[in-house]
Order: structure tokens, then C-alpha cells, then sequence
């Protein structure tokens, strides 16, 4: 068998991969270990196969580039939005990695550590290969890559753990917005008492309120933005449950027959954005009023239901809630697209070239004090280029963004090939030290490390007034595990929890490379 795994890395790749699912789904408690169960794995057929990571570093690459790559996409419509208020969470992370730098360098000189080998427990307790790359280009000993290899998993373990605990509070978030995924949307009839034009109904101008049917005189028909409510209307409101209330008081009253289910002149259904001259246009640009006399009043995407605003982004795979005349319907399907089969593939080309981009960025070395120099390498900058892109939606013909459904397979796929390809990798040193004496005081310093980070980020984001999946987003940013994010979505549908992690991934990357030297200089 290991023969077997020696002559083909792809197969054992593969094998690491379904193992390690396996292990992932098996709860420990109120804990499970998901994609990082790979990594584990991998740890155990490294030791088993000491020879085979060193052919695997293509696919450890390409796996984290992917996986990345994909989260900056989804990340990037709202990480630019809310920079301002992710601001101070960014400047937490640097004081409390500095922080993390001191207790390594104090517990290392208390322990007497070599330092070569504080610095790899370091990056490793953040899983920070950019970090251990940048200390194996100073020093020669080979002391990093070990210490890297004791870190990393008591890194995600404890990061874990500290993730369950955030992610899953609601503690006061004044800061924060809401997540797009806690809204109920309704939709509610309402007797029109009090006249008044359509603008002025409380939470329409500001986008947090739509109308859809209206029932003038006993004829049915969609709304228009411009008119006047009169009495004896009958109208349909489409918003969060108290925004509806308040719009209903200031104009009538609920009526118990729901205006939907007059379906003879007025209709509504979802239909599925697949036309890609729609992707990356707004709600308002698509002027269906115009064209056909409707209205959009909701969009889903994925498990999300969105109120329609003006201003929201359509992406390939949205379904998109339209109340049209019923003669209407077949053109407006042909206006969408409406095919699911058309949404189940990628734009190769937008792909390709964002990748290279990102892959091209990553690349870039700048110099830094003494000898040392810096990249964003394949981690950070694909990142970083698909936070770019993804806040553009599209350029020209270009569609960047990837349907849902298409992203989350990918990036999940590229997580597992990459934690599989650093647990075998790391495997042989993890299994020669890990459980000598030099390796119980290794053990030591990367819990003290990653129990910093962890424990003082979840603090700066409650104190920072930020909610609790951003802050259990931004510990995965800082730490920067994919597992640990992987972690937190499994856990709860919030996409703030992505746009934290993109806040301090990258800018965490860049801190860690800095700290590194200094660690070596003391």
C-alpha cells in the first residue's frame, strides 16, 4: 500500500481528500473538524509516506489559489462597502499579532528555544506559509519547517474552538449591519386609507420598502413609482416585518385577502438570471417597468432572500421574484435568461484570467529591511485580486463573477486539495518531533500564540462593536486558516462572516512576514 501511494501522489491526494471528509463529518462533542479533517489525515499519511510532499507542492498551491481565489470573488461586494467600518478590526489585528510576536519571543527565551524555531511555531500557529516562506529564505536550519509542522494544527484546533464559540453569539453589534440572511421578507395587503403619493410611504424612498399590486376599481394591475395612492386602494407591500408595520399604520390597514393570488391579469414568478448581459447590473438598470410594465420585488441567492433595492447587483444564478402582466411572462423568461442549465457553468475565460492576474500580483517582490523580501504569493494575491473584481461585477464582455452553486465547489474542492497537500507534507517532521520533549514545549508556545490571536480578536470585535459572525470572519481572516472560515459558514449562513475574513487576511499576511524577521533579529 505504501508503495502504492508513493508511485502516484495524485492518488494519494485523492484518498487524503476522502478520508479526511470522513473524519470532518464525525462530531467531537459540539465540534467538528470539516475541511480541516484533511489536514489530520494528510498528517498521518505523510508520516507514512515521508517522500511524497515534496511533489505536491503544484497541487498545495493551486488548491489554496482556488479556494481563495473564490472567497475574494463572493467577499468583494461587500468588503469595499464596509471598509470603513472594518477599519478598526484592521487595526486591532496588527496590535494583537504583535502581541502574539511578543509572547513567542518571550516564551521561546523562557523554554530556551532556538529562535529558528520559535519563528516556525509562529507562522505555523497562524498557518502562515507566506511567513514561513519569508524565515526559510533568512536562516538555513531547517528549524522553521519544523516548527511550522507543530503549530499548524494546534493553530486550527484552538482556532476552532474559539470560532464555535463566537460565531454562534449575538452579542450587541452597533457597528455592524445587518446580515443579509436574518431579514424575513413579507408580503402583506393593505386597504388604502390615508391618500398620499407612492414616494412618500414610509421606507420607499429609502429602498426598504416595495410595492408590487395594485387594485384600483376592480382592475389589477402593477404599480408605478410615480403615482398616487388613493382611498379604496388596494396594495401589496414587500419588506421586513417592521418596516411593513409602519407603513401600513401610516396609510390603512392590513386586508386578509392576499392581492398574489389574483393571478388573471397580474402575475409573479422567480426567474433565473442566466443572461450574462444582466450580470453585474443593478435592479434599477434593469428598467422593467419600462420594458414590460413590472417590477422586481425580491432576489434570492442561494439560501438568501433579498428586498430588491434599486442599488442590489445581479449575479448568474440569482432568482429574481418579477410581478408582470401575465401576457408579459414569455418575454420577460427570454429578458432573464431563465434557465438553470445555462447557470450551471462558468465563464472559463473570466476565470483564467482573473487567476492570472491574481497569481501574477501575488508575484510581485518588494524589499524589505536587511535581506528579507516580500510577496503576496499564491495566497494573498489571488485574494486580493478577486475582492477587486468581485466589487466590479464585470468589465466590458467580462463577467468575474461565478454563479454560486459553481463557486462553492470550487473553493471547497481547493480547500480540501490544499489542506490534504500540507498535512502530508508537514507529515514526517510533525511525526519526528511532535512527541519529544522539544516538541511538548513547541506545543506550548503555539497555544499561547494562536490563543492570543483568537481570544483577543474575538474581544476587539465585540469591543469594536462589530457583530459576532464579522469577528468569528475576522479571527479566520487573521489566523488565516480556510478551514477555520469553512468552519464558520458550516456553522452559520451570515455573509459578513466571508467579508471579515477578507478584511484581515491579506493585510494579516503582510504583518506576520514583518514579524517574522523581527522574531529572528531578537
Amino acid at each position: 500500500m505504501v508503495d502504492l501511494l508513493s508511485a502516484s501522489p495524485l492518488l494519494t491526494i485523492f484518498i487524503v481528500v476522502a478520508l479526511g471528509a470522513a473524519l470532518g463529518a464525525v462530531p467531537f462533542g459540539p465540534l467538528r473538524l470539516g475541511a480541516a479533517g484533511a489536514l489530520f489525515v494528510g498528517l498521518f499519511i505523510g508520516a507514512l509516506v515521508p517522500d511524497i510532499g515534496a511533489a505536491l507542492g503544484l497541487l498545495q498551491s493551486l488548491g489554496l489559489a482556488l479556494f481563495v481565489y473564490m472567497v475574494g470573488l463572493s467577499a468583494g461586494q461587500t468588503f469595499f462597502s464596509d471598509l470603513r467600518r472594518q477599519a478598526p478590526i484592521m487595526a486591532w489585528a496588527a496590535i494583537i499579532l504583535l502581541l502574539s510576536a511578543a509572547g513567542a519571543i518571550v516564551l521561546g527565551r523562557v523554554l530556551n528555544l532556538d529562535a529558528d524555531m520559535v519563528t516556525g511555531i509562529f507562522a505555523g500557529s497562524l498557518t502562515s506559509t507566506p511567513a514561513l516562506a519569508a524565515a526559510n529564505d533568512v536562516t538555513s536550519s531547517g528549524l522553521p519547517s519544523v516548527g511550522y509542522a507543530i503549530g499548524y494544527p494546534v493553530g486550527v484546533i484552538l482556532a476552532i474552538l474559539v470560532v464555535a464559540w463566537t460565531v454562534g453569539k449575538d452579542w450587541p453589534s452597533r457597528n455592524d449591519t445587518g446580515s443579509l440572511a436574518g431579514q424575513d421578507i413579507e408580503a402583506v395587503s393593505v386597504a388604502i386609507k390615508n391618500p398620499m403619493p407612492v414616494r412618500a410611504v414610509k421606507g420607499f424612498a429609502e429602498q426598504e420598502l416595495r410595492m408590487s399590486y395594485l387594485r384600483r376599481e376592480g382592475r389589477t394591475r402593477v404599480i408605478s413609482p410615480g403615482e398616487e395612492l388613493v382611498a379604496g386602494d388596494e396594495v401589496l407591500f414587500v419588506g421586513t416585518a417592521p418596516v411593513v408595520a409602519a407603513a401600513v399604520d401610516q396609510v390603512g390597514e392590513r386586508i386578509p385577502e392576499h392581492l398574489a393570488h389574483d393571478r388573471g391579469q397580474v402575475d409573479f414568478r422567480h426567474f433565473v438570471v442566466s443572461n450574462d448581459v444582466l450580470a453585474g447590473r443593478t435592479v434599477a438598470e434593469l428598467n422593467l417597468a419600462a420594458r414590460f410594465g413590472g417590477v422586481v420585488t425580491r432576489v434570492s441567492r442561494g439560501d438568501l432572500e433579498m428586498l430588491a433595492r434599486d442599488d442590489l447587483t445581479l449575479e448568474l444564478g440569482d432568482r429574481a421574484l418579477a410581478v408582470v402582466p401575465r401576457e408579459s411572462f414569455d418575454e420577460v423568461a427570454a429578458f432573464f435568461g431563465d434557465s438553470v442549465k445555462g447557470v450551471s457553468s462558468f465563464s472559463a475565460l473570466s476565470v483564467g484570467v482573473g487567476m492570472a492576474l491574481g497569481l501574477l500580483v501575488g508575484m510581485v517582490e518588494i524589499a524589505l529591511p536587511g535581506d528579507a523580501r516580500f510577496s503576496l504569493g499564491a495566497a494573498a494575491g489571488p485574494l486580493v485580486v478577486g475582492m477587486v473584481l468581485g466589487a466590479l461585477h464585470r468589465t466590458g464582455p467580462l463577467v468575474w463573477q461565478v454563479p454560486q452553486a459553481a463557486n462553492l465547489t470550487i473553493r471547497q474542492l481547493g480547500l480540501l486539495i490544499f489542506l490534504a497537500a500540507v498535512g502530508i507534507t508537514a507529515g514526517p517532521a510533525f511525526m519526528e518531533t511532535a512527541f519529544t520533549g522539544q516538541g511538548a514545549l513547541s506545543v506550548i508556545i503555539a497555544a499561547a500564540v494562536v490563543l492570543i490571536a483568537a481570544v483577543g480578536m474575538a474581544a476587539a470585535g465585540r469591543l469594536s462593536g462589530l457583530s459576532a459572525p464579522r469577528t468569528a470572519g475576522a479571527i479566520a481572516g487573521m489566523i488565516g486558516q480556510p478551514a477555520i472560515l469553512s468552519y464558520a459558514t458550516g456553522r452559520r449562513d451570515d455573509e459578513r462572516i466571508e467579508s471579515g475574513y477578507a478584511a484581515l487576511f491579506a493585510l494579516s499576511i503582510i504583518v506576520k512576514i514583518l514579524l517574522v524577521n523581527a522574531i529572528l533579529a531578537f
